[in-house]
């Protein structure tokens, strides 16, 4: 069982943390769940969680590192709004990331509200952007249902346009004090005229505008000051580009339900990941000989 960014509290306690883990664990047993996955909005230094959590059985993995090892990602830049104007937060950008905005804004790039209807186009530039940068892409009735449970209250949809071509967009979402930028696509076409810059600026401005506190550019790697080689290294320095803070949570927090069952379940999932590998390399030796 896996609980996305949570719990959520106010003033944790012991006291508090235990009867809510009581809940947590009678719904796990009553779904047949062998274990529960946190991956809790808790900062790497908080000391009082980690206690609070290890006491109540949980165990906390710190030596999570890349995407493929965890479902939210443990590194993410935020940046902060708080008690700051549109002109502030534009003059703390890395000067690159302001020009980059201005020149997609001199260059004619409109961006806009899109419909649930344009998540098809949307889509469209995400398979378009998940074959160049070689990451796998979710269906359209994946957006279409996340919009739809979401609804225009915590969902919002920005799209970038030039002379009439959809070149980008973006997928927000709203939730208390903080935005996050959920998904971003661009295609191909028209990349240099920057219009993710200009994408990720509006998200922002809309972000301020309704008084939430924190815009969240989700995940990087790590810290990749030093690893200019990194493939993911565009990604990072286009995300700190906005002066956002490099964010480190606390990691994957697992109770184990059964354990037996669990640790069964570990021993597959490993030789499964072995069994792929092989199959992997196999194709690649195949495609070689040929």
């Amino acid at each position: 069982m896996y609980v996305s960014r949570g719990p959520i509290y106010n003033n944790l306690n012991s006291e508090d943390f235990k009867k809510l883990n009581d809940e947590i664990k009678r719904i796990a047993k009553e779904n047949n769940a062998i274990a529960v996955l946190l991956e809790p909005d808790v900062l790497v230094d908080d000391e009082e969680f980690r206690k609070i959590a290890k006491d109540n059985g949980y165990i906390i993995n710190d030596n999570i590192k890349g995407f493929s090892e965890q479902i939210n990602p443990r590194f993410v830049f935020r940046l902060d709004l708080k008690d700051k104007t549109e002109e502030t937060i534009m003059k703390e950008f890395h000067s690159k990331t302001r020009y980059n905005i201005r020149y997609a804004e001199k260059k004619g790039v409109e961006i806009f509200e899109g419909t649930r209807e344009d998540l098809r186009i949307f889509q469209n530039i995400m398979v378009e952007t998940g074959e160049r940068d070689n990451f796998g892409i979710r269906p359209l009735e994946y957006f279409e249902r996340m919009h739809d449970c979401l609804g225009k209250e915590h969902f919002k949809l920005l799209m970038a346009r030039h002379e009439g071509i959809i070149i980008a967009g973006i997928i927000l979402v709203m939730y208390g004090n903080k935005v996050w930028y959920a998904y971003g696509a661009s295609s191909n076409t028209k990349r240099n005229l920057m219009p993710n810059y200009k994408l990720q600026w509006e998200g922002i401005k809309y972000a301020k505008s309704i008084g939430a506190e924190i815009y969240d550019f989700r995940g990087v790697p790590g810290v990749l000051e030093d690893e200019k080689d990194h493939p993911e290294y565009g990604l990072y320095r286009f995300k700190k580009g906005f002066n956002a803070t490099f964010t480190e949570f606390i990691g994957q927090v697992l109770l184990e339900v059964r354990p037996f069952k669990y640790k069964v379940f570990k021993i597959a999932q490993k030789i499964r990941r072995r069994l792929g590998f092989i199959y992997i390399k196999m194709g690649y030796l195949f495609k070689k000989n040929k």
